[in-house]
């Protein structure tokens, strides 16, 4: 079996969610990288707009930012901001739209504003741009994010963004997805990784399936799709 990262099999747990033809708000890091990957293998259809206003880009390499030019090169079109917002996102006409967040809680609410006290925060961080919008306007968000306790918090130190339209979160170790109550539940399990390594790094007590999913590894023809898609300079694009 060929050898792969914790972030490709994120990212290729995260393509394999997508529907051909679904249209994808996407952001930059692995976002990009799992949108992409479906692009190029099961779902050519897919459409995905960045924020930046590009419409329908099919970048050959992943966008170091949302303003690389291949990105409108390649785009259907390219729109102002506020018509994203108010058109597409607004208007209800994007299925899946992607988030990330230095922690998340156990029902899905997000915090990318301050680690700490607002008033004197240990960090400050980008906070919220487009996330309230697109987790409240999206047909449904799908979370990435790595599972530590750090980031898997009993409570926020700051509510950016609520966790209504969370379908799953997709880390490092498997899948969450809310329950009846909204509550997040581990669904599934990464290849390798185990019940009690989730349980560690988040930090509540979290709620586990009956019927826990195993995940299935990247496939061959997956991770040479992903690998493909770096950029040509071979700079790493971020999360």
């Amino acid at each position: 079996m060929t050898a792969y990262s914790a972030d490709e099999m994120m990212a290729v747990a995260a393509a394999r969610r997508l529907s051909d033809g679904a249209v994808c708000f996407v952001g930059i890091g692995l976002p990009s990288q799992a949108a992409n990957l479906a692009r190029a293998t099961h779902a050519p259809d897919c459409v995905l707009i960045y924020e930046s206003g590009t419409i329908g880009a099919k970048p050959e390499h992943l966008p170091l930012s949302i303003g690389d030019g291949e990105l409108a090169e390649t785009a259907d079109a390219v729109v102002s901001v506020p018509e994203i917002f108010s058109y597409w996102l607004q208007g209800g006409r994007i299925d899946v739209g992607f988030l990330g967040a230095a922690q998340i809680d156990r029902r899905a609410n997000l915090n990318s504003t301050v680690i700490g006290a607002y008033e004197r925060p240990k960090v400050r961080l980008p906070g919220g741009g487009g996330a309230p919008e697109i987790a409240a306007w999206c047909g449904e968000t799908f979370v990435m994010l790595r599972q530590t306790p750090r980031a898997f918090v009993e409570e926020l130190d700051f509510l950016t963004t609520r966790g209504v339209g969370v379908s799953c979160v997709i880390t490092d170790l498997g899948v969450l997805e809310p329950d009846e109550g909204g509550e997040l539940t581990l669904t599934e399990l990464h290849p390798d990784a185990t019940v009690e390594e989730a349980r560690e790094a988040t930090g509540w007590q979290l709620r586990v399936a009956e019927d826990v999913r195993a995940g299935v590894p990247p496939t061959a023809e997956e991770l040479e799709a992903l690998r493909a898609l770096r950029p040509a300079n071979g700079d790493t694009v971020g999360v």
